[in-house]
């Protein structure tokens, strides 16, 4: 998610959250499909995702539905966002149930800050990740006030402080940029305070739109930090103005991504483990826009 997204995904977090005891009293998500069948998946050596940000209409709707269809899309990992938090225990082992009929695999979620705090808002954090079979917790966006060199320095202490207790829970963290973070403080820009000041293990989750929106080199940025780019965000963009189609509304591979040239820098030096897909809109529905991006990744790939 860009910057001007964070607040809509505070509403949607209250509207999703307000559902939650509709949705949590009503008939079970495993068995609810019209097929039991599990989907079959070609595991592939980069698998492709979505987060899920992308189909956020149709998941505040009906999630199990959503998991389905995405999983006929041909998705193979699904990123859950910030409302996930507000399920129970026993509801998120639904949804890992439901995850594993559709051959469907969560690799990572984005959390708010709450979740890198020790506390009952951690330990629930890791439990659910635990229940869904993450590997990695996103923080999705720095908590409010953080400003200023200093302010972030503190931010990666407190988040770097964590990794070894989720680690010892066979997780570890990772920040989502935005293109507030490329901006510079002196000579260095908030993305390299990230990576000096966290750990090896520590994601540097890229979103290719908001670097390119910044004016920054995804390319560059993967190699200069080997092995960190352990996911990425497939997110173009286009100069000009949303109601052309353009800014984040361009469809994948339809800006300016140089998106070879990322895929080769994050298999060789980047240390990706898998892709996410994250359109947040477009000229067409959610599912059609999934499909259509998919398509293009798989007609990239194939090249």
């Amino acid at each position: 998610m860009n910057d001007s997204t964070r607040s809509l995904s505070r509403r949607e977090f209250a509207r999703w959250a307000g559902m939650l005891p509709a949705v949590l009293a009503g008939p079970a998500l495993v068995g609810t499909s019209t097929s039991h069948a599990a989907i079959p998946v070609a595991r592939s050596k980069y698998p492709i995702g979505i987060e899920l940000y992308g189909v956020r209409g149709e998941l505040a709707k009906d999630l199990p539905g959503t998991l389905r269809r995405v999983a006929e899309i041909g998705y193979e990992v699904v990123e859950f966002y910030a409302p996930y938090f507000a399920w129970s225990l026993p509801y998120a082992k639904e949804v890992r149930a439901r995850l594993d009929d559709l051959g469907l695999r969560c690799l990572s979620t984005h959390n708010h800050f709450p979740s890198f705090t020790p506390g009952e808002t951690m330990a629930k954090a890791i439990e659910l990740n635990q229940i869904l079979g993450t590997r990695c917790l996103v923080l999705s966006s720095a908590p409010a006030g953080t400003t200023g060199a200093e302010g972030w320095k503190r931010l990666c202490g407190q988040l770097s402080a964590v990794v070894p207790e989720l680690k010892a829970h066979g997780l570890t963290a990772g920040f989502h940029n935005h293109k507030s973070e490329w901006a510079k403080f002196g000579s260095e820009r908030l993305m390299d305070i990230i990576a000096s000041q966290t750990p090896p293990e520590f994601v540097l989750q890229l979103d290719v739109g908001t670097c390119l929106e910044a004016g920054e080199d995804p390319v560059a940025w993967i190699r200069a930090h080997p092995g960190r780019t352990r996911s990425i965000h497939l997110k173009d963009w286009a100069p000009g103005h949303e109601s052309d189609e353009k800014g984040y509304r361009v469809m994948f591979a339809e800006g300016v991504a140089p998106w070879r040239e990322i895929f080769a820098a994050a298999e060789s030096v980047g240390g990706v483990e898998f892709y996410l897909m994250e359109q947040e809109g477009s000229r067409y529905s959610e599912y059609e826009t999934a499909e259509r991006c998919l398509a293009t990744w798989r007609q990239l790939r194939a090249n």
